[in-house]
């Protein structure tokens, strides 16, 4: 297990570690990169990084929390913002609008189904953080559903979940250039339906 504490800031070194580590785990894959790599790139040695992380593994979780943080600032600030269309458009359809942006940027796609394709199954401490990314995710849908007052929030947050991620799966594998436009109207049916119950 990683010995990482939270609330120690890191070092310049350690920062480099990280950066250095975020990139090459991207795009390179988890696995396939050493701390060799990751040492030699940042400019550092192995000895830091064991120091200030304990492992790798501890830069693997520090790497998925940071895009962790990044994702849920993103989302939020997008939410925030005034809509740039005509009309109200529901918030959940707005998360589908902050995650195009945000996976324009993605060239390798989703981050964390990349980690869980290598990661799952195994009892790797970042299989803890994407599974606590994906709840805080589905999570956010029940709250802006409830908050618009349908009468089965937890049903239609459910499957608006569903979409999100697998909008996201099929993004990343480049199957369907028209995944977010489909998944759009997959949602958009959704919301119809469970507010026509009410």
């Amino acid at each position: 297990m990683p010995r990482l504490d939270p609330s120690r800031p890191l070092t310049p070194a350690g920062e480099r570690l990280v950066d250095a580590a975020s990139d090459l785990f991207y795009n390179r894959g988890i696995r396939a990169v050493g701390v060799d790599l990751i040492a030699e790139v940042a400019g550092t040695t192995k000895k830091t990084l064991y120091d200030r992380f304990g492992s790798k593994d501890g830069l693997v979780v520090l790497y998925l929390r940071r895009r962790q943080d990044r994702w849920r600032e993103f989302v939020t600030r997008h939410l925030a913002e005034p809509s740039a269309d005509a009309g109200p458009a529901h918030p959940a359809l707005r998360v589908l609008d902050a995650l195009e942006l945000w996976m324009a940027a993605q060239e390798r796609g989703c981050a964390f189904v990349n980690a869980y394709a290598e990661l799952g199954g195994t009892d790797h401490p970042g299989v803890e953080v994407i599974r606590m990314e994906k709840q805080w995710t589905h999570d956010l849908y029940l709250r802006l559903c409830e908050e618009s007052g349908l009468p089965d929030p937890a049903e239609t947050a459910a499957g608006l979940h569903l979409v999100h991620e697998g909008v996201l799966v099929v993004t990343t594998a480049g199957a369907r250039p028209d995944a977010f436009a489909q998944g759009r109207r997959a949602a958009g049916r959704l919301l119809e339906t469970a507010a026509q119950t009410s």
